[in-house]
């Protein structure tokens, strides 16, 4: 039976936390709310844009209607749009580690908070999107991580038994929701230090110059 790998995206495959952040920043003033980089990166990474307008609208005091959250993920969708055509730039190694594991037979997808839209986007850009059969997006989950639906709905989709499945992650609603799916969890440090992830099985800075036979995976 084949194994499948389960990618995270953001921070994972595209290093485009910045854009994200700066996105989201830019959004939020204008609605009057002031976030910084440290302040993102502290209570907004990790979740899907749906609950980062949430959360800051609940600290502003004001209802998230789900028109207007609606309305500020479209502002900021557009955003990101623009900035990632400026400047796409994939997490080192990411790209030779996903051709290295669909050459070798492994199944693969990928589950995000991000928008369809921005997924389909950067895989198109970077010449990956052929590359995974399944793709769990912001629009096809009620819960965003650290609910492990995402990964839950991907590995049915897959078809593959939990123990035959590594998640890669690197935020730590993600570890989480990989944990509550029943699923092993590689973690990549480009989000948070290497010493915060120590409750993953496995932690490398990047992903260059490694392999999936690397990855941890378990006894079957």
């Amino acid at each position: 039976m084949q194994r499948a790998i389960l990618f995270d995206f953001n921070g994972v495959i595209v290093d485009d936390e910045p854009q994200h952040c700066e996105a989201l920043i830019a959004t939020l003033a204008t609605y009057g709310y002031t976030l910084d980089r440290e302040g993102y990166y502290r209570d907004y990474l990790g979740f899907d844009d749906r609950e980062c307008f949430r959360f800051a609208f609940t600290r502003m005091g004001r209802q998230a209607e789900p028109s207007v959250v609606a309305e500020a993920i479209e502002r900021k969708a557009v955003l990101y749009d623009r900035a990632i055509h400026a400047s796409l730039s994939l997490v080192p190694g990411s790209a030779g580690f996903i051709r290295r594991a669909a050459s070798l037979g492994y199944r693969l997808a990928v589950v995000s908070g991000a928008l369809r839209r921005e997924i389909d986007l950067v895989l198109t850009l970077s010449g990956l999107h052929g590359f995974f059969e399944v793709i769990v997006a912001a629009e096809d989950v009620a819960n965003c991580k650290p609910d492990p639906e995402g990964y839950e709905k991907a590995r049915m989709a897959l078809d593959v038994a939990p123990v035959r499945c590594m998640v890669i992650e690197d935020s730590l609603p993600g570890l989480e929701a990989a944990r509550r799916a029943g699923l092993r969890c590689a973690m990549v440090a480009t989000s948070h230090p290497a010493a915060s992830l120590a409750a993953a099985d496995l932690v490398w800075p990047t992903l260059e110059g490694r392999s999936p036979a690397e990855l941890p995976w378990g006894a079957e």
